[in-house]
C-alpha cells in the first residue's frame, strides 16, 4: 500500500474514519530530517502493530522547545527524503501538522512550565531552560490529536524518553511508550541531523563523547573516571557540560543498589552540541 501523506491531522483523521476501531495505532513523532534511528522506531512500530495495524509518522519542528532561535531556524527541512525513508521502514501515513492543532490559541512564546522533579531539573533541563516544557506541551498535544496505543522514541535522548516516560504515566495511562536503541555509525557516533554540520576534520573526532561514556560506565570508579574523561575530552577540544552516572529513571547521581543506571553525557565539539548515553552494566 502506497505512503499516505497529509498536511493536517484533521485530514489524516477524515481519511481513518470508518477504520477498524480495534486495530491498534503505533506513533512516531518526529521533528524531520530522518536518519536511519528513525527508521528503527518506524520499522519497531510495524512489526509490532503488524498488517492490521496503523503507523503514522509526524514531522514538526516545534518552536517551543528550542531555547534558541538561531537553532530553530537552521533546522533542516528535507520533506521529500523524509518521507521517502519513511515509506521504505514501512509507515502507513506521514502527517504535517498545522501549528494551530497543536497551539489552537496560536503559537505562544513561552508554555507553561512543567515539574517533573529532577528530570525537568537536572541535566538538559539546567543547561537548555524551558526546553522540556515545550516538549512537554507538543507531546501532549501530539498524543491527544493521534490517540496511539503505542508511541516509538529512541533511547539517544534519555532524558526526554524519562520526560515522556512520566507524561504518560501521569497523563496518558492507557498509552506504551517504546523504547528503541540508538542507531549508531560504525566508530560509535550517534546518529543525529546535527551530525552533517561537522567537516571531516570534524567528524573524526565526534565518536570520542560516545567512547568516553563506555569507559565511565565500566569503571569501578565512576567519579574518577569521569574526571578523567572530562580532561581527556577538553584536550581534545571539546567544551564538556556534563557527564556523569545517573539512576536511569529519575536521573539522580544518588541511586540505590540494584537500580539501572545510565551514563550521559552532554558537550560541545566543531561548533556543534552533542549528547549522548549508554546503559552501565549491572
Amino acid at each position: 500500500m502506497a505512503l499516505e501523506v497529509y498536511d493536517a491531522f484533521g485530514d489524516w483523521k477524515r481519511a481513518r474514519q470508518g477504520a477498524d476501531p480495534t486495530a491498534h495505532v503505533a506513533f512516531v513523532p518526529t521533528m524531520g530530517a530522518l536518519h536511519r534511528g528513525h527508521a528503527d522506531l518506524i520499522r519497531r512500530a510495524q512489526q509490532e502493530v503488524g498488517p492490521s495495524g496503523h503507523v503514522v509518522v509526524s514531522i514538526y519542528v516545534n518552536p517551543t522547545q528550542f531555547n534558541d532561535a538561531a537553532d530553530f531556524e537552521a533546522y533542516p527541512n528535507t520533506r521529500e527524503v523524509d518521507l521517502r525513508m519513511a515509506e521504505s521502514a514501512g509507515a502507513d501515513a506521514v502527517v504535517f501538522p498545522q501549528p494551530h492543532e497543536l497551539y489552537p490559541g496560536g503559537v505562544p512564546q513561552r508554555v507553561p512550565p512543567v515539574d517533573y522533579g529532577g528530570l525537568t531539573a537536572l541535566w538538559e533541563a539546567a543547561h537548555r531552560p524551558g526546553h522540556f516544557d515545550g516538549v512537554v506541551a507538543v507531546v501532549r498535544a501530539l498524543f491527544r490529536q493521534v490517540e496511539p496505543n503505542r508511541a516509538y522514541f529512541g533511547e539517544k535522548d534519555w532524558q526526554q524518553l524519562a520526560v515522556v516516560s512520566e507524561l504518560v504515566r501521569r497523563e496518558f495511562p492507557d498509552l506504551t511508550i517504546v523504547p528503541v536503541p540508538t542507531r549508531r555509525e560504525e566508530d560509535g557516533l550517534a546518529m543525529s541531523s546535527r551530525n552533517v554540520r561537522l567537516d571531516e576534520r570534524e567528524r573524526g573526532g565526534a565518536s570520542m563523547l560516545h567512547a568516553a561514556l563506555k569507559a565511565v560506565a565500566a569503571a569501578t570508579e565512576t567519579v574518577t573516571e569521569v574526571r578523567r574523561q572530562s580532561s581527556l575530552l577538553e584536550q581534545a577540544g571539546w567544551s564538556v557540560e556534563y557527564l556523569a552516572v545517573v539512576d536511569s529513571v529519575t536521573l539522580d547521581t544518588h541511586w540505590e543498589l540494584g537500580r539501572e543506571l545510565r551514563a550521559i553525557g552532554a558537550a560541545h565539539f566543531g561548533g556543534v552540541r552533542f549528547i549522548d548515553n549508554v546503559p552501565v552494566p549491572n
